[in-house]
């Protein structure tokens, strides 16, 4: 995997485009005297975890011919204060389905994902980060 970075103005823009030609704009903070054109590096780590248990998930319900209308993902995670580098320590995840689907199986598939396939979530977790996650069906 290839990943370029690119500075785009005099602060903390950058570009980066993945080997297949997309792209995500990162930037710091206004209080460092970044400018909010971007994602903070560390708010893409929890995007990253989103990312990669939705795609999980969405493979095992498709594969178990479960409807899935709606699929969102709240991310709610707090670093360690006082420290450098200043890591994730908690990070609580709520997946929020709708459609035909069957209440045991969107469990066991966030269950699998979590706690098996998702590679963000073993780097998190092997960081340090206490990974908390539940789900909601048709709510």
């Amino acid at each position: 995997m290839k990943i370029e970075l690119k500075r785009l103005d005099d602060a903390f823009h950058f570009e980066a485009i993945s080997e297949t030609g997309n792209v995500a704009h990162m930037d710091a903070g206004e209080n460092i005297g970044g400018h909010n054109k971007g994602v903070r590096p560390m708010q893409m780590l929890l995007m990253g975890l989103g990312g990669c248990s939705a795609i999980d998930i969405v493979l095992i319900l498709k594969k178990q011919k479960q409807i899935i209308d709606a699929f969102e993902i709240s991310i709610d995670g707090e670093r360690e204060q006082g420290k450098e580098p200043s890591l994730w320590k908690r990070v609580e995840v709520h997946f929020k389905l709708k459609g035909q689907i069957d209440k045991e199986k969107a469990e066991r598939a966030v269950q699998l994902s979590m706690e098996k396939y998702c590679s963000v979530s073993k780097t998190l977790e092997i960081a340090g980060a206490n990974i908390t996650y539940k789900v909601s069906i048709n709510e």
